[in-house]
């Protein structure tokens, strides 16, 4: 009897696991099918690659631990300063390929991790923002919430727009399916426009204060 229960049990765990490798196998003939998928899964590993890359280098230069800890603050000022989600896609895509839950919410736990690395660097490890131009121009705009901030709130707009184009690419399996982006694109273009110009002002006052120029008023 017992042996009787514990082969009943035995194939059940097989028929799920076989279940589980089909659900699997599914999803990524998908991914390799559908040009959408396709695309987003290439970008994913581009991104991935760079990511490494500068890990590495960064490493290399100032040794693992401030590494990790630059490179994850050079991360989070393209989830911050920059109006497209592709940082936070290094999160968000397998998130979304493991939990199914729509990428535009797990950018929201994204944003949070960008905030808190900063707070915790700001505030406990300062002189890390000196090692790279990136991160000192990101301390400029974090030391100034007016009127540089507002790149901050642009950025936020532009990336949780282009985070919903990224879960519609999901969805659909052709470009031409696309509603929601072919709705919205002129207005996504539009807050990108913007950023290009706020981002003009504050690189051009970072580098007058770099190379000591004051403005006469």
């Amino acid at each position: 009897m017992k042996n009787t229960l514990k082969k009943i049990k035995k194939s059940k765990k097989i028929k799920k696991l076989k279940k589980s490798l089909r659900i699997k196998n599914k999803e990524t003939r998908k991914i390799i099918k559908h040009e959408t998928k396709r695309s987003v899964f290439i970008k994913f590993l581009l991104i991935l690659l760079i990511f490494i890359g500068y890990f590495v280098f960064i490493a290399m230069k100032y040794g693992v631990k401030d590494g990790f800890l630059v490179t994850l603050l050079s991360w989070s000022f393209f989830v911050l300063c920059t109006p497209v989600a592709d940082a936070g896609f290094l999160i968000d895509f397998p998130f979304r390929l493991i939990t199914k839950v729509r990428m535009v919410y797990s950018e929201i736990i994204v944003w949070a991790i960008a905030i808190f690395l900063n707070v915790y660097a700001f505030f406990i490890q300062p002189e890390v923002y000196e090692k790279t131009k990136i991160l000192l121009l990101f301390r400029y705009i974090l030391e100034q919430p007016f009127p540089f901030w507002s790149i901050i709130i642009i950025s936020g707009i532009g990336t949780f727009m282009s985070i919903r184009f990224g879960d519609e690419l999901i969805d659909k399996a052709k470009y031409r399916q696309r509603r929601l982006y072919n709705k919205q694109k002129y207005r996504f273009k539009f807050f990108g426009m913007v950023f290009v110009f706020l981002l003009s002002v504050i690189l051009y006052d970072f580098l007058l204060k770099q190379l000591g120029v004051q403005i006469p008023m």
